[in-house]
């Protein structure tokens, strides 16, 4: 009876410990270009050394029209932190409408289209807008965001991954 109980409290702890471990641990960013409307291009290995918040949107979905004050503000905030921003508009977006909407809001960040739609394939076949991944400096994914995100959870992160080395 005393050796079953070991064995069952020895595998508790090893299941403890193996959930720990990988429910921590953080995926690197897919390697990706990113082609931004001035037709200029970026990698993903370009936003290393800084926390990076990459943001799937259409125009047409209406609570990524509803986040984006929200995500301009928090640019804003953190820029000059060594935070940035990067808002990947979805295939079916008609660029000239990622191009209007860019250009009447006056977004501050960069922002690319995934004409394509390997972009959104590389990030996990991502389909729902908005989806949106937080990376930390070592080009990581540390947070995936589907729908609107809890702007004050993830202010806090934004804040304690630019606190990190």
């Amino acid at each position: 009876m005393k050796r079953i109980y070991l064995v069952a409290s020895a595998l508790a702890i090893l299941l403890v410990g193996a959930f720990v471990y990988f429910s921590s641990s953080n995926s690197a960013a897919p390697a990706s270009k990113f082609v931004l409307l001035d037709g200029s291009s970026r990698n993903t290995e370009d936003f290393r050394g800084k926390v990076v918040l990459v943001n799937f949107w259409a125009t047409s979905c209406t609570t990524c029209v509803a986040e984006m004050p929200k995500l301009i503000a928090m640019h804003e905030k953190y820029k000059r932190q060594g935070y940035d921003t990067l808002a990947v508009a979805m295939q079916y977006d008609p660029p000239s409408y990622v191009v209007n909407f860019t250009e009447t809001r006056k977004l501050p960040f960069l922002v690319a289209i995934d004409n394509t739609g390997t972009v959104a394939q590389a990030w996990g076949d991502v389909k729902l807008t908005p989806t949106t991944f937080i990376l930390n400096k070592h080009g990581e994914i540390v947070k995936r965001f589907v729908g609107e995100p809890d702007f004050p959870e993830l202010e806090r992160l934004i804040q304690s991954l630019l606190a990190q080395t």
